[in-house]
């Protein structure tokens, strides 16, 4: 990647545009209290950001501020108001109540000896305590930068702690294109916090763009990939539609050019790939110059965040591409009797019913992986048999009935979980709820959950769509049927779901007719 930084239009005499304002909310009775603070802080700027003053003139009044407000750095409060603690109530409302633990607050009173300072400082959480005759104007800038400083660090701490659990979670499971997605969010996020970018300066908004899709290697067009801020919920949106013109005309310059590109209140970072279409980081909000020390923050992030990216990628290519065998290997066993497009319904309703009863996302990714070999044992057992539209006799009833056994011996020595899951669907798929059922005769909730799933849809299916040995049936009559099993030859709990959601299940039908 080039090591050159460009600033586009750049004059060294521009003043650098303010990011936001700090909120300060002024708590006194006293009109000229509040006149004589902010005379004595209005020409206060803390990185490129001056104060922002609210008054509220009782407790009561702080309050109802505070309760829509979340956004406050700094109170100045009065303790003697329409009470004598007024003051210390809103301290405790804004602590206990609120449970905010960010906003500094510093207590002023004209009367020290109603409230004595070690312990208010302690039972109130006070973060600084002046009496009034004391606070003049250069120490109520110093008290105002102490108490700025504390709050700027704290909200970065926890956009920090923020982006760690959004990696955090999202690592647990991370080759799922959502945990992708968090996962990504949740370094950027990390990022804009290290630089300093608080989220109160203008809501820091950041977002990773991608070409896509991947798998067509002419495409030129760009995607938000993951984003934060004012970019959060836009994933998948086109990046010429998300941000402004010229911004996404640098986004361009920078993909050509190969460059970290800053304008007015924004930077785009050219992420290097060796396998897939380049990559941007975009952030908005940002200063009009950043340190040394943000410059190779950015520099180090843009050179590595797409070389972990295509790690993942890779890894989901390769899962990618062994659900795809599974899935034409099991649609090469459906194949025999007809069913079309079976295994993709199954897989469908598999999830559906699956999520209704609870399961786990892992599980059900798992379930959706193993389903399609459910039928694999079909392999040893011959397509005559299959496909016969008479009835079998007690021969072919037994060949037919050897597909369970034969499928969990082929794939009973994997040590896939995927494959074990597999194995024992194919083995337990023909099972009963009552017992009656096939190779093993189990009952109840002997049956492994998911081989219960696949059963009950299986069956329903098998119903509801045409075969050699039958027509395909109406819903009225297949879930009449599912009504008269429950409890025998399926398990009522899962009976229970499909009814009550029948649409749903039928929506899967109807949108995966067979041919």
């Amino acid at each position: 990647m080039s090591d050159d930084f460009f600033f586009i239009e750049d004059d060294d005499e521009a003043i650098p545009e303010e990011l936001g304002s700090w909120k300060v909310l002024i708590v006194d009775d006293e009109p000229e209290v509040h006149a004589v603070t902010k005379l004595a802080l209005s020409d206060f700027i803390l990185d490129d950001r001056r104060l922002e003053f609210i008054s509220a003139y009782s407790g009561d009044e702080a309050k109802t501020y505070l309760r829509t407000h979340n956004d406050v750095a700094v109170v100045l409060l009065d303790v003697v108001m329409e009470t004598d603690n007024a003051g210390l109530e809103v301290a405790q409302f804004i602590r206990n109540v609120l449970d905010n633990h960010f906003t500094r607050i510093i207590l002023r009173t004209g009367q020290p000896g109603q409230a004595p300072e070690r312990s208010v400082i302690v039972d109130y959480d006070i973060n600084d305590y002046k009496s009034k005759t004391e606070l003049t104007a250069q120490k109520l800038f110093t008290v105002m930068i102490a108490s700025l400083r504390s709050y700027r660090d704290i909200v970065v701490i926890e956009e920090n702690r923020a982006g760690l659990e959004k990696i955090m979670d999202a690592s647990a499971d991370l080759f799922t294109s959502r945990s992708l997605e968090k996962f990504m969010r949740g370094i950027i996020q990390q990022l804009a916090s290290i630089m300093g970018f608080s989220k109160d300066a203008a809501y820091i908004t950041n977002a990773v763009a991608v070409s896509r899709p991947l798998r067509q290697p002419s495409s030129r067009e760009l995607f938000v990939f993951a984003g934060n801020g004012e970019y959060a919920g836009k994933e998948g949106k086109r990046l010429n539609e998300t941000i402004p013109e010229d911004a996404y005309q640098l986004c361009q310059q920078a993909l050509k050019e190969k460059r970290i590109i800053f304008g007015e209140d924004y930077v785009v970072a050219y992420c290097y790939s060796k396998h897939h279409k380049d990559s941007l980081l975009y952030l908005s909000g940002i200063p009009r110059k950043l340190s040394e020390t943000n410059m190779h923050l950015l520099k180090l992030f843009s050179e590595n965040v797409q070389l972990a990216f295509e790690n993942v990628l890779v890894t989901q290519e390769v899962e990618s591409t062994q659900r795809e065998i599974i899935e034409r290997l099991g649609i090469a066993m459906e194949g025999a009797d007809g069913g079309g497009n079976h295994i993709k319904r199954m897989v469908e309703m598999a999830e559906l019913l699956a999520r209704y009863v609870g399961l786990s996302e892992r599980d059900i990714v798992t379930l959706r992986l193993a389903i399609p070999l459910h039928d694999v044992g079909n392999a040893q057992v011959s397509s005559h048999i299959l496909v016969k539209p008479d009835t079998l006799t007690d021969e072919e009833r037994f060949a037919i009935r050897q597909h369970s056994e034969f499928g969990y011996q082929i794939l009973k020595d994997s040590d896939s979980p995927t494959i074990q899951l597999a194995s024992i669907l194919a083995r337990e798929h023909h099972e009963r709820w009552d017992g009656k059922g096939y190779p093993m005769g189990l009952k109840g909730e002997e049956i492994q959950l998911q081989s219960r799933i696949a059963t009950v849809v299986d069956v329903f299916d098998a119903l509801m769509n045409k075969r050699p040995y039958k027509e395909a049936w109406s819903l009225d009559k297949t879930v009449a049927t599912l009504q008269g099993e429950s409890g025998r030859h399926f398990d009522p709990r899962l009976v229970k779901y499909m009814l009550e959601n029948i649409e749903r299940f039928n929506e899967i039908q109807q949108r995966w007719k067979d041919s």
